[in-house]
C-alpha cells in the first residue's frame, strides 16, 4: 500500500518567517499539533521543516522567550524526513522508526507538499490490518463447515 492511501491531505503549513505566536494561532485554529514549514507558494510549497506544539513549549515558552519576536525558522526541525506519495507504508514506518520521527510530510513527484502521515495514522492502518488478519481463522472454520456438510 502507498502512503498516499493513508496520509492526511489537508496539511497546515506556514513559511519559515511566520512568528512563533502566529504558528501557535494556526495550530489552535486548525486543531493540529504541528505545521509543515514550506518555501514557495501554495501551488508548489516545498517542505523545509516542521514545527510542533512541543517545539514551541520547550524552545520558547519554557525559556520565557517572546513568541511574537521569534520566527518559526528559528525553532523548526530542519533535518526533515519526507516520503513520496508512492512510497510503501512499511518502508516509511521503518524510516520513521530509525529516525525516531512521529510525523512525515508527504511530497509529490516535484517535491511539493502533498500531505502528512503521522504515527497515529500508521497505527490506525496497522490496527485495521490486524483486524482483517484476525478474521481469517473464523472465515476458514466457516468455509470448512460448509465444505464438509
Amino acid at each position: 500500500m502507498n502512503i498516499s492511501d493513508i496520509c492526511t491531505i489537508q496539511t497546515i503549513s506556514c513559511g519559515r518567517d511566520e512568528t512563533v505566536q502566529g504558528a501557535a494561532l494556526l495550530m489552535r485554529k486548525h486543531h493540529v499539533g504541528d505545521l509543515v514549514v514550506v518555501d514557495g507558494d501554495d501551488g508548489q510549497a516545498i517542505p523545509v521543516g516542521i514545527v510542533t506544539d512541543r517545539d514551541i513549549v520547550v524552545s520558547v515558552v519554557a525559556l520565557g522567550l517572546d513568541p511574537a519576536s521569534l520566527q518559526v525558522g528559528d525553532i523548526m526541525t530542519d533535518d526533515l524526513l519526507t516520503c513520496g506519495e508512492e512510497d510503501d507504508v512499511y518502508q516509511t514506518i521503518e524510516h520513521m522508526r530509525l529516525r525516531g520521527i512521529r510525523r512525515v510530510p508527504v511530497v509529490n513527484r516535484n517535491g511539493g507538499l502533498a500531505g502528512i502521515v503521522s504515527a497515529d495514522d500508521l497505527l490506525e492502518f496497522l490496527a485495521e490490518e490486524m483486524g482483517d488478519l484476525s478474521r481469517i481463522s473464523g472465515s476458514q472454520q466457516a468455509h470448512e463447515k460448509r465444505a464438509r456438510h
